[in-house]
């Protein structure tokens, strides 16, 4: 999981400030076709907020641990769990140049 700073989350937190979810978590909860599509969107636009429907929540699983699972499986930083939204950050993955 990579490592955020303070200025950083309130940075990402007011960009998204305004954003609608781009991820909707449903009952299935964080399939690996949830999790590419994750990863998909941290690599095009850095950060990305995800909702979590209410029907994910079942048994043991709260929003902070389908968000702790999300950023863990796509190296993203865990900015923010608001309710049943939250928001990964990521700076881009660069390519090392092939020799």
């Amino acid at each position: 999981m990579s490592k955020i700073t303070t200025r950083m989350k309130r940075h990402v937190r007011h960009v998204l400030k305004d954003e609608n979810p781009t991820i909707w978590v449903g009952k299935e909860g964080l399939t690996p076709q949830l999790t590419s599509e994750i990863e998909k969107q941290l690599q095009k636009n850095k950060m990305i907020k995800v909702r979590i429907l209410l029907a994910a929540l079942v048994g043991d699983n709260t929003a902070q641990s389908i968000a702790s699972s999300a950023a863990e499986q796509t190296g993203a930083a865990l900015v923010e769990v608001r309710g049943h939204v939250f928001i990964l950050f990521r700076k881009r993955r660069t390519v090392e140049p092939q020799h």
